[in-house]
């Protein structure tokens, strides 16, 4: 991995650690709920989140547009959680792969055309961004003890 990709790595994965905490108390009940009629479901934003991690990695690495590969049918919350762990460990497999070259190769997402590193760095803002939504959801479902938004470093 190069040392851009790494930083990604490392910041991507500080988040999506926040993302399995989150739905760790979220219960089946929870995932039809969505705050205005075109919205997400609850449950829904979170396979998404895990859904687009796989599609961009995938996509950068390929050179060009390229669905997830992973399954993002669920009916329960233990569902929605496989879905993201699997996410979790296909996209960090996929970050392993990634050159200064991949990073730099220019890709092609809906007519809009820029480097890998570019689009990498999209991935990790997109992730951040819907999971800012996922709190507002788990907070307006009841559940008051979330965790904080980003994994916070060892005391010393």
């Amino acid at each position: 991995m190069s040392h851009e990709g790494q930083q990604l790595f490392e910041r991507w994965h500080k988040h999506r650690t926040v993302l399995l905490h989150l739905l760790q108390d979220v219960q089946n009940e929870h995932l039809d709920y969505k705050p205005w009629e075109n919205a997400y479901t609850l449950g829904a934003l979170a396979v998404h989140i895990a859904a687009s991690s796989d599609m961009f990695l995938r996509s950068i690495v390929k050179g060009s547009f390229s669905p997830p590969s992973i399954s993002t049918e669920f009916e329960t919350i233990d569902d929605i959680r496989n879905i993201v762990q699997t996410s979790t460990e296909s996209s960090t497999a996929v970050f392993n792969e990634l050159s200064d070259i991949l990073l730099e190769q220019p890709l092609d997402f809906n007519g809009f055309v820029a480097p890998g590193k570019v689009w990498l760095s999209n991935m990790v803002d997109h992730e951040i961004h819907h999971k800012g939504q996922l709190f507002t959801y788990v907070r307006a479902v009841g559940i008051e003890k979330v965790p904080f938004f980003t994994v916070q470093p060892s005391k010393q």
